[in-house]
């Protein structure tokens, strides 16, 4: 693979639905929570988990991590945190996606209609960029998912 820097392909690209592998499951990412929202119809106030692709976006997008707790957000592996009710993830790009390396940040949600399991052809109609490897697009396990503060932590799921 030939490397060099220009912009991608796609950098104008900013509200789009993508369908992908994530580190967990299959699942929409995008930028723009209503149209995530309309995709899964699924209710506005119901907040999206925030995906950060490293350590450093989170600590410049998400200042609320208790220091008593950092070292264990940022050595967890497919592991959800609430944190003053804003759900987040850190997770490495599983596929290798020049556009989703682009990404400091995206909404992400399980690819599949609220409340239902995954369907490949409902995916595929409602997402505007598919992006697959190898691996195909399989419905793995939930993550983890943690609620805490600057004294406690407690298993959600």
């Amino acid at each position: 693979m030939v490397k060099f820097n220009s912009p991608a392909r796609f950098f104008s690209i900013k509200t789009n639905i993508i369908l992908s592998q994530t580190d967990t499951t299959v699942g929409f990412l995008s930028q723009d929570a209503p149209k995530l929202s309309a995709v899964k119809s699924r209710p506005n106030t119901k907040p999206f988990i925030v995906v950060y692709k490293n350590f450093h976006a989170l600590k410049k997008e998400h200042k609320r991590v208790p220091n008593s707790q950092k070292n264990r957000v940022r050595r967890s592996k497919k592991t959800t945190f609430i944190v003053k009710n804003h759900a987040f993830r850190v997770a490495e790009d599983v596929v290798d996606s020049s556009y989703l390396r682009q990404k400091e940040w995206t909404y992400s949600t399980s690819a599949n209609e609220s409340g239902k399991n995954f369907s490949r052809t409902f995916c595929e109609q409602k997402a505007d960029i598919i992006i697959e490897d190898k691996r195909g697009l399989f419905e793995g396990q939930a993550s983890k998912l943690y609620k805490i503060n600057h004294k406690k932590i407690k298993r959600l799921r």
